[in-house]
């Protein structure tokens, strides 16, 4: 299973977090948050093994990448949120017959960038 698709997006949070990064006058990046829908065809475990990658050769390296996974959420026009194990989908809503809607899942969104404030060059360069 390939995982250029993982690749592609941790470059570009990693793009995205360098640029948030700089704007702020720079530092060292220590964690940045993100938000993987369940229906983005992203895995977030192999995300996170494509940051570590993609960041280890730059001054991120050794940042912490966090997924808040957004699951899907099934709903009934009638009934409201029908009730569903991940990755478990129901046609039909089980207590009207009704053809369910599908909401949300398609998050992929850069939350938060956390960063140490570069010390002016007191602090040894690690």
């Amino acid at each position: 299973m390939g995982m250029v698709h993982e690749t592609a997006i941790a470059l570009e949070v990693l793009r995205a977090s360098q640029e948030t990064l700089a704007q702020h006058g720079g530092g060292k990046l220590v964690r940045v948050k993100v938000a993987v829908g369940e229906l983005s065809a992203v895995l977030p475990e192999l995300l996170i093994y494509a940051w570590e990658a993609a960041a280890a050769g730059t001054s991120a390296k050794g940042a912490a990448l966090e997924v808040e996974f957004c699951p899907a959420v099934q709903r009934c026009p009638s009934c409201g949120p029908v009730a569903r194990q991940a990755g478990v989908w129901v046609p039909l809503c089980p207590a009207c017959g009704s053809p369910l809607q599908v909401e949300g899942g398609m998050e992929l969104d850069l939350l938060q960038v956390e960063f140490e404030p570069d010390g002016g060059g007191c602090e040894p360069d690690r």
